[in-house]
């Protein structure tokens, strides 16, 4: 079978499409027939030998998938899923654990099952289990135009959150608006202009996925009581620093969310979470937006896309129609 592989961590421009053996489940596995991939920030990490797992080369990237099942427990063969894993889906046939592989509502595509299991449920997971996100409250979300963003903009929207995004062009910014942001600033001058949509107030909860520059005016944008959470470091210009003298001031806090590190490590968590996604799938208010999509040799140029900060949405790679 084919598979998008990672023969030295060298970086995207050398991800490479090989035959490879097809995958040999294990009894708790489920063996899918991949017809779509979702392009993941994690992957151009793992191309970079950047991310926090290691896997030895060569191995196949590929985090969020969905396709239908050739066999596995707790699932009907040819059942439509979507599944995630930490590497491994960008293949013509992939495994999973059962506990990470889900049913696809009726109302998804394929696409859309590929652009949904990590983006999502790290968006829930930041929102409500980490940020303690109420009822009226309202959101700001740095990187509103990538997947993240995009998803958490939903999400905070089905839980009953205002939502401001920050992005950087005005392409983005119409493509923030179309995912279900209720306002978009550029980033020059965000911090300003979030003031005055919230009156001088300030939002409850920031949710960073970008990290770099934006980091100290994302604290001084948050009211009273608010919480910054720290999802990622997309800008790549350093990890940020706190200066916890602003955090007293005005009882504000910073909080790390990193879902991956939770989901992966207990058991059931990721089912308890799908179940809470269905019915905002089910009610229209979570609609993945896709960006591009490729075909499976696109998968490189996907990535350098995503690496040169082009990327809107989630970019979907097509294995079969």
């Amino acid at each position: 079978m084919r598979a998008v592989r990672v023969l030295a961590t060298t970086g995207p421009a050398d991800v490479t499409v090989e035959e490879v053996e097809a995958p040999a489940p294990q009894p708790h596995e489920v063996l899918v027939d991949v017809h779509a991939v979702g392009v993941s920030f994690p992957d151009l990490l793992l191309s970079k030998g950047e991310y926090q797992l290691k896997p030895e080369p060569p191995f196949t990237l590929g985090v969020d998938f969905a396709g239908t099942v050739v066999s596995g427990p707790g699932f009907e063969p040819g059942q439509r899923v979507a599944a995630v894993g930490a590497y491994g889906g960008g293949a013509e046939l992939a495994v999973a654990p059962a506990d990470w592989v889900f049913p696809l509502p009726d109302a998804m595509t394929f696409d859309e099952g590929a652009a949904l299991p990590m983006n999502y449920l790290t968006a829930l997971f930041v929102l409500e289990e980490r940020g303690g996100l109420r009822e009226g409250e309202t959101v700001l979300v740095n990187g509103a135009a990538g997947g993240v963003g995009t998803a958490t903009l939903q999400v905070a929207k089905a839980l009953g959150a205002r939502t401001i995004g920050v992005v950087s062009s005005q392409a983005k910014a119409d493509y923030a608006r179309a995912a279900g942001a209720d306002d978009v600033v550029l980033v020059d001058g965000f911090k300003d202009r979030v003031k005055e949509l919230t009156g001088g107030r300030g939002v409850d909860m920031v949710v960073d996925v970008v990290g770099g520059d934006l980091f100290t005016d994302s604290l001084r944008c948050l009211a009273r009581l608010g919480r910054l959470m720290v999802v990622g470091f997309a800008a790549g210009t350093g990890i940020p620093e706190v200066k916890v003298n602003r955090l007293l001031l005005n009882n504000t806090e910073v909080r790390g969310a990193a879902w991956g590190e939770h989901a992966f490590a207990n058991p059931g968590y990721m089912q308890q979470q799908w179940a809470r996604l269905v019915p905002m799938i089910e009610s229209g208010a979570v609609k993945p937006p896709i960006g591009r999509t490729y075909d499976l040799d696109g998968f490189r140029d996907a990535l350098l896309e995503m690496d040169a900060r082009g990327t809107l949405g989630k970019s979907v790679v097509r294995l079969r129609g």
